[in-house]
């Protein structure tokens, strides 16, 4: 009789904290949505408000500066006493010398050693090298940009002895650098996502482990490789410590990679640190030199966005 009691105690007891339990996960599968969406909501409006807030300051300094001027003019001197100049021309001309040079330098580098790791690594090399390439992902830019103005930068001046100081070479070399380890990475994992069957297949006909990993892997991973393409040419549009120490601060619309250039990046840095007053067309130009840069980096992310959907490749 007693055990049959305390069967039965136990038995409501249990009904009881199951209940609860019922209860608790109710409000949390109720509460967890509304969350998760407010989540999301403030990542959207915090996108929303940066980007309104580009443009409202920009249209600003377009009520003092012709657009036509800003976007063809091939003069950058808003620090000129008689006539400031605002022609975005010289400042996309250093961003673009220093991502082609950054370009050059990262993606056969990049994509050769994806090529190592996906196909000729060992699982054991592969696991000790690709942990050490990323590690160049997380050193510091500014420890980047020293790197290029004390090292680097010299070690150009015994090659090419026309080399200045501050040039478009040197930090083009170094972003280069610094986003090699993204197209590795990323390539890597569009390569090793390619099938076995399909390497096998290729070896099977007589084709050599190079021919397999060039005509086979490579091709049949080719959208994962080129969005990594891309989104690393975004990361050294924006780039702005290396250029900022080892590019130097004179615009100019021109080739040359032996002198000194500025970026969007290294201009806004400069005037953010103090060389214009609030409300100046000085303060407000660099508003639309941000506005100019994110729609260089939003087309970037749309391509390879595009790339990668559009050229998708599902094994």
């Amino acid at each position: 009789m007693v055990s049959q009691k305390e069967n039965k105690t136990s038995s409501v007891q249990q009904l009881i904290a199951n209940s609860r339990n019922h209860k608790t996960k109710k409000i949390v599968e109720k509460a967890m949505p509304a969350l998760l969406f407010s989540a999301a909501l403030i990542s959207i409006l915090t996108t929303f408000g940066i980007v309104f807030t580009l443009i409202f300051e920009t249209f600003e300094f377009f009520k003092r500066v012709s657009i036509t001027d800003f976007l063809f003019g091939t003069q950058w001197l808003p620090f000129s006493g008689k006539e400031p100049l605002f022609g975005i021309l010289p400042l996309i001309a250093g961003t673009l010398k220093v991502t082609l040079i950054a370009v050059v330098v990262a993606v056969p580098f990049g994509i050769a050693s994806a090529i190592y790791l996906s196909e000729y690594a060992s699982e054991k090399t592969r696991r000790t090298v690709k942990p050490i390439l990323e590690v160049l992902a997380g050193v510091p830019t500014i420890v980047y940009g020293f790197f290029a103005l004390t090292f680097v930068t010299p070690v150009l001046q015994g090659i090419i002895p026309e080399l200045k100081l501050f040039n478009a070479l040197s930090p083009g070399i170094v972003v280069g650098i610094m986003i090699l380890p993204m197209i590795t990475s990323l390539s890597e994992d569009a390569m090793s996502s390619v099938p076995n069957s399909m390497r096998e297949g290729a070896l099977a006909l007589g084709a050599t482990k190079f021919e397999v990993a060039v005509k086979v892997v490579l091709p049949a991973a080719l959208s994962g490789i080129v969005a990594s393409v891309v989104l690393a040419i975004s990361r050294a549009i924006g780039e702005t410590m290396i250029v900022s120490l080892a590019g130097g601060s004179t615009p100019k619309f021109d080739l040359n990679v032996t002198d000194s250039i500025q970026t969007m990046t290294a201009y806004i840095v400069q005037v953010s640190t103090g060389d214009a007053g609030y409300g100046t067309t000085i303060y407000y130009s660099i508003y639309s030199v941000g506005f100019t840069l994110f729609i260089f980096t939003l087309v970037m992310n749309l391509i390879a966005h595009y790339i990668s959907k559009r050229f998708r490749e599902v094994y």
